[in-house]
């Protein structure tokens, strides 16, 4: 790794890193400027969070399979591309469908960045160097959440929202320099891709998402969200069924037969359904609801991310003293009454109680999220990790999806009793939901609980 060409390609790999994790983070303190901007209401702007997240969600598992047909360089050259003609469009969208569209071809090319990268990282640093290499390209993809936030909330009170979207296109200028001059583009035979099973499962994950933003700010009739509910859930239904006959699904259920991936992957889902959420909810609440400048909601955010960037330390020593099983059901208990918590703030509360509160939100959710990662993983053999780490990314994806979903049918549901009391009953239900995941966690067995 002391190669200069090796750096090179580091440097390179993490740029596209911390363009996606940037953008991740910095739409959301932005989102009520841009709401009032296209004359749209902020409690209705969580479609172009979910049309990102659902975007990327749904090309992952096609990445694998492309940078093998295409070649790795090509396929990161294209990712770049995508992304920033996407982070173009939505510069110059007049209209709030427009802006979605655009985050749609943005999310095409940020579902690329990330799996393309740790690929070539894969295949250019063996044995002992990998993990050093892929710990240097990881670093920017910390930072960026904890730059997000302040940034956005900066350019939308101080600028205009439209750099939050042109600040991707030098980054994206230089890593398509590099990528083009240093990236290898590395090929492999490739096996016949299950076409039909992707189709039905992103399909049905599409409509499935249809009908929770129908329901949520009533775009759509509640008979049409229903049958789009149905037909999703059909779909969904058709893939697994067909996956038990077919020689290489897309995802094999053979995967829940592994007792901590199953347990990891059903927990997931419900805590992320919670947690998920909240950074669309919480830069919200502290503008609509306590009255905080887009900066000022921007920089509170940062207690949130130092704080989850500082517990990664701490993980490993909790999980080697408690196990798995204690801790997980523990702290997912913790988790949910953190994120109910949000209920009592009112303006009235002190400011440093509430940066107390979000950092301390902050630590839980990231070992939460770190210790659902390990225990769903540690099992996978190599026959099938490829395939259980996809499906891991996909639902990590589709969790903040649906989680953002969610929370925006509580607040539509709720704001006929005004702003605040929406977002209080809101947070109260997102952290019981994130509480039912505590029980998921106690089914982790007695032998794999102290297995770190």
């Amino acid at each position: 790794m002391a190669d200069r060409s090796q750096r090179v390609l580091l440097l390179i790999i993490a740029i596209g890193f911390f363009m996606q994790s940037l953008d991740a983070t910095i739409l959301n303190t932005a989102l009520p400027s841009i709401a009032a901007d296209l004359h749209a209401s902020p409690l209705k702007m969580q479609m172009v969070v979910i049309s990102y997240i659902l975007t990327v969600a749904l090309l992952i598992p096609t990445s694998g399979w492309l940078a093998d047909r295409f070649g790795t360089q090509r396929l990161f050259l294209a990712a770049i591309i995508f992304f920033c003609l996407g982070s173009l469009l939505c510069s110059l969208s007049t209209t709030l469908w427009q802006l979605v569209a655009a985050r749609v071809v943005q999310g095409i090319g940020g579902a690329f960045l990330q799996p393309i990268g740790r690929l070539v990282v894969l295949r250019s640093f063996p044995g002992k160097d990998f993990v050093r290499a892929l710990s240097f390209v990881t670093i920017p993809a910390l930072v960026g959440p904890l730059l997000g936030p302040t940034v956005g909330g900066w350019l939308a009170q101080y600028a205009t929202w439209h750099w939050i979207f042109l600040i991707n296109l030098p980054i994206g200028v230089i890593g398509l320099w590099g990528v083009s001059k240093k990236m290898p583009n590395f090929r492999q035979p490739t096996p016949v891709f299950d076409w039909a099973g992707f189709a039905f499962f992103g399909g049905g994950l599409l409509m499935l998402s249809l009908a929770l933003q129908g329901l949520g700010d009533r775009a759509l009739s509640t008979a049409l969200s229903l049958c789009l509910l149905l037909a999703g859930c059909a779909l969904q239904m058709t893939y697994w069924l067909r996956a038990f006959k077919v020689e290489q699904p897309l995802f094999s259920p053979s995967l829940f037969k592994i007792p901590t991936y199953a347990i990891g992957m059903f927990g997931n889902i419900f805590s992320r359904l919670g947690s998920g959420s909240m950074p669309f909810l919480t830069p919200l609440f502290l503008q609509l609801s306590l009255g905080f400048s887009p900066s000022k909601a921007g920089l509170m955010m940062i207690a949130s991310a130092a704080s989850a960037i500082s517990a990664k330390t701490v993980v490993t020593i909790l999980l080697a003293r408690w196990g798995y099983r204690m801790v997980l059901s523990t702290n997912t208990i913790l988790l949910g009454l953190m994120m109910a918590s949000f209920a009592l703030v009112t303006p009235q509360t002190p400011l440093l109680l509430l940066l107390v509160q979000l950092a301390f939100f902050g630590f839980i959710n990231s070992v939460q999220f770190t210790a659902m990662n390990s225990l769903t993983l540690q099992d996978l053999g190599t026959e099938v990790v490829s395939s259980g780490n996809s499906l891991f990314s996909v639902i990590m994806q589709l969790s903040m999806s649906f989680g953002i979903a969610v929370s925006s049918v509580f607040l539509n549901l709720f704001s006929q009793d005004g702003v605040e009391r929406a977002f209080h009953l809101t947070y109260l239900l997102v952290g019981a939901l994130t509480l039912c995941a505590s029980m998921i966690f106690l089914q982790v067995r007695r032998e794999d609980a102290r297995r770190v």
